[in-house]
C-alpha cells in the first residue's frame, strides 16, 4: 500500500473538504499540540478544543467545576479568568489529573477546527514523532497540517513535520511525499546534521533552532523561554492524541 503524504505549512492552505476520508495530523509544537500531549500524559480525561474564548467559557460552565480546567492563551499570554495558560509544564497530575481540559489557543485549536472533515484528526509534536510515524504506516492518504503563527508560516512546525516525513521514508517505504514534504524533510535533515556536527544532543539543538523561529521569537519576547526546551523533547510520549468526532474531544489514542 502506498502512503500519499502532503504537508501544508498553514491550515489555510488546505480546503477542509479535501480532507474527507484522510488522516490529518495537526502540528503546533509551540505550544498547543505539545501541551495537549502533556495534559493527556498527566492524566487529563480528555481535551476539548474550542475556537473562541467565549466558546471555552460556555463549555466549561456546562461541566461540574471539579471535573474541568480552563486552559489556553491569546497572543501567547494566559487568558484572564482561566486556570492555566499554554505552557506544557503547567499541565501536571495535580492540575489536570482526571479532568476535562477546556482549551483554546491562538493558532492550534483553529488548525484543529480546519481539519474537522478529516476521517481522523491526530495531534503531533516533537514529543510523539515516533508514535505518529508508527501509526501512519497503515494509512494511505495523510496530511500534515502546520498551525503557523497568526497566519504566518513558522519554522518550528515545519521542522517537526519534516521529522515525521523523515520517519516515514525509510529504504523499504512506499511513501509518496509531495514537494512541500520533501522541503521540510530536507530542513529537518539539515538540523539533525548540524546537531551531530556540533556534538550537541538533538533536543538541545532543536530548542536552539526553535529560538530563531517565528513562534520561538514570540515566546522569548513574552518571557516563555523555558517552553522551548520542553517542546523540543523528542519522543517523550508513546501515544497519539486523537479527536473523537462524536464528542469533539481529544483523547489519548
Amino acid at each position: 500500500m502506498t502512503l500519499h503524504l502532503s504537508v501544508h505549512l498553514l491550515p489555510e492552505l488546505i480546503e477542509p473538504e479535501k480532507l474527507r476520508g484522510t488522516t490529518a495530523v495537526v502540528i503546533d509544537v509551540l505550544r498547543a499540540t505539545t501541551t495537549i500531549c502533556q495534559a493527556l500524559e498527566a492524566g487529563a480525561r480528555d481535551v476539548l478544543p474550542c475556537l473562541t474564548i467565549e466558546d471555552a467559557r460556555r463549555e466549561a460552565a456546562a461541566l461540574p467545576e471539579a471535573q474541568r480546567v480552563l486552559g489556553g492563551e491569546r497572543g501567547g499570554l494566559a487568558i484572564d479568568g482561566f486556570d492555566l495558560g499554554n505552557s506544557p509544564a503547567e499541565y501536571t497530575v495535580e492540575s489536570v489529573g482526571g479532568k476535562t481540559v477546556v482549551f483554546t489557543t491562538t493558532n492550534g485549536t483553529k488548525a484543529i477546527r480546519q481539519c474537522r472533515h478529516a476521517e481522523q484528526v491526530w495531534i503531533g509534536c516533537a514529543g510523539n514523532v515516533r508514535a505518529v510515524c508508527d501509526r501512519l504506516a497503515t494509512r494511505d492518504e495523510v496530511h500534515l497540517v502546520c498551525a503557523g503563527t497568526e497566519g504566518q508560516i513558522t519554522r518550528d512546525d515545519a521542522l517537526i513535520a519534516g521529522a515525521i516525513v523523515e520517519g516515514l521514508m525509510g529504504p523499504e517505504s512506499a511513501c509518496e511525499p509531495d514537494d512541500v514534504a520533501r522541503l521540510v524533510r530536507a530542513a529537518w535533515r539539515n538540523v539533525r546534521a548540524a546537531s551531530m556536527a556540533r556534538g550537541m544532543g538533538l533536543p538541545h539543538h532543536l530548542a536552539v533552532e526553535f529560538e530563531d523561529s517565528r513562534g520561538g521569537r514570540n515566546l522569548l519576547a513574552i518571557g516563555h523561554a523555558d517552553d522551548l526546551a520542553v517542546a523540543a523533547r523528542m519522543d517523550c510520549f508513546d501515544f497519539v492524541p486523537v479527536l473523537d468526532r462524536e464528542t469533539g474531544r481529544i483523547v489519548r489514542g
